[in-house]
């Protein structure tokens, strides 16, 4: 039976370069980078490189950049760790359709006293600014929004969020979903989070880009390592896996996104061939990251779907891998204003650079065939 893995945005296939790059370390360059020996200090060099490496995949030169095990420490970190270093009660603007490990990160803010602003978010994508310019006129110190949501695709964190904070509060992008898909500079944050799973690295591992002079409350205290921001021994083999990934992402040319586009434009197509009933739940597809499109399938439940598809060989999801099994309907496309019967039809397809036209083709007319069966027993 054919296959095709269309659920990116959860977890991507490693690359042979980052698992070439964990089995060598692990093998003979398994040394603690803290000790002072020659083995040690070799590799604490390619730690060091491996820094660099992020850094310039997101031009944060003069930055700082530190490793995490993985996207929601880094994202606690940033949140927790930048308002829990500020004197008295603070006031945060977050966007209302965040990870869980930013919104979750909030409420132990709300928790500890400090007033969180939850801005929303269009169906359009599009960020209430009415409401974020009060919240800065409120005083807000930290403003966190993700660079591209998991479920949509939205475009939300980058440069016109930059220019309308315009220095009045630090400016977190939780960059998870867009990093190396997505263009970014650290002229647009102070704070920037990643992880390696996302571009084809390892799990465990991910990173905290901090622009100099931001001050950060460690999450983790006691050896000191990162720059005593997040103590405890490095994960080496994780680090020069994510190392590896990113150089074989950038390896695939400035022109990646927009071959990343025109496969998820080729799925649309073939969608709406397939089910001309069904909708895209966000922006304009041209209009949003070129990797994740939202569907809808009326009539459909999408965990109905998604099972359906699996069944084909066709592996999709209904909304973030971290809240998947809890949730029923999308708090981010409920948040965004759609009904929550609508919402239910929803599925996220998401694409990786390695996705063949073969796989998008089989996922659509699988798709088809499944959604006539599957509609004549929707509820009345």
């Amino acid at each position: 039976m054919a296959q095709a893995y269309l659920d990116n945005s959860a977890t991507t296939r490693p690359c042979e370069a980052a698992i070439e790059a964990v089995t060598a370390c692990l093998r003979e360059g398994w040394y603690n980078p803290s000790s002072v020996y020659r083995p040690s200090v070799e590799a604490f060099r390619r730690v060091r490189e491996a820094r660099e490496k992020v850094l310039r995949a997101v031009r944060g030169e003069g930055c700082d950049a530190i490793f995490t095990s993985g996207g929601t420490e880094a994202n606690n970190l940033a949140v927790l760790g930048a308002v829990n270093r500020m004197r008295g009660r603070q006031v945060v603007a977050v966007s209302a359709v965040e990870h869980p490990s930013v919104l979750a990160a909030c409420e132990a803010l709300e928790r500890q006293g400090h007033d969180v602003r939850r801005i929303g978010v269009s169906l359009g994508g599009e960020l209430d600014w009415e409401a974020l310019e009060q919240a800065l006129s409120d005083g807000a110190s930290l403003v966190s929004v993700m660079q591209v949501n998991n479920e949509t695709g939205w475009l939300l964190g980058g440069e016109r969020l930059h220019d309308f904070v315009n220095g009045r509060a630090l400016v977190h992008v939780d960059g998870v979903q867009g990093f190396l898909r997505v263009p970014f500079d650290m002229k647009w944050a102070d704070l920037y989070t990643l992880s390696g799973h996302k571009i084809h690295g390892p799990k465990g591992v991910g990173a905290l880009v901090v622009k100099k002079g931001v001050k950060l409350e460690p999450r983790q205290i006691g050896g000191g390592q990162e720059g005593g921001w997040r103590s405890g021994t490095e994960n080496t083999p994780g680090i020069l896996g994510l190392a590896a990934a990113i150089d074989a992402m950038l390896a695939l040319g400035a022109d990646m996104p927009e071959r990343l586009m025109q496969k998820k434009l080729r799925l649309i197509r073939g969608i709406r061939e397939a089910v001309p009933e069904a909708t895209v739940n966000g922006a304009a597809p041209e209009a949003s990251a070129p990797h994740i499109v939202n569907i809808g399938f009326p009539g459909v439940r999408g965990e109905v779907m998604l099972h359906a598809l699996e069944g084909e060989g066709v592996y999709v999801s209904t909304g973030s891998a971290c809240s998947s099994k809890k949730l029923k309907v999308s708090a981010v496309l409920t948040a965004a204003g759609l009904a929550p019967g609508r919402a239910e039809w929803a599925v996220r397809f998401s694409l990786s650079p390695h996705t063949t036209d073969d796989e998008i083709d089989y996922a659509a007319a699988r798709a088809g065939e499944l959604y006539r069966q599957l509609v004549r027993f929707q509820r009345r």
